[in-house]
């Protein structure tokens, strides 16, 4: 992990898991790798709103904490694929989660102010699918 946040007393793990999963696109690549090993070119063009720059950025962090393993085959014209490590599939569950909770705000979100919107998995979000 990078940083030297661990050693601070005041240190929580929901800290931990934003320094390795903080911003903005890591958790969506990872949902992209959980189907399987992807090319740069097919994360590219699975998550269009990412810029290259940032991709490339985010996939290097990944790397570095362990989440992501890049591998460069020597061929030509050069491939690159990134995949999984076991650490990085552990999130499953997780991006899962945070999938079906963004489903259901994304659904409940234009209900009226003041209403309280459905829990998620309740009747109503699951027909609004």
């Amino acid at each position: 992990m990078r940083g030297d946040i661990e050693d601070t007393p005041e240190y929580c793990d929901v800290e931990a898991a934003m320094e390795v999963l903080g911003g903005r696109w890591k958790l969506a690549i990872l949902k992209k790798l959980l189907d399987g090993t992807k090319r740069f070119s097919e994360l590219k063009r699975a998550l269009p709103r990412i810029t290259q720059r940032m991709l490339t950025r985010q996939l290097r962090e990944l790397e570095a904490d362990g989440l992501v393993t890049r591998t460069v085959h020597r061929e030509v014209p050069p491939r690159v694929d990134y995949t999984l490590t076991e650490t990085g599939r552990s999130l499953d569950a997780i991006a899962n989660q945070l999938d079906a909770w963004g489903r259901w705000y994304r659904a409940t979100r234009g209900e009226q102010a003041g209403a309280e919107p459905a829990e998620p998995g309740s009747p109503q979000v699951e027909r609004s699918r």
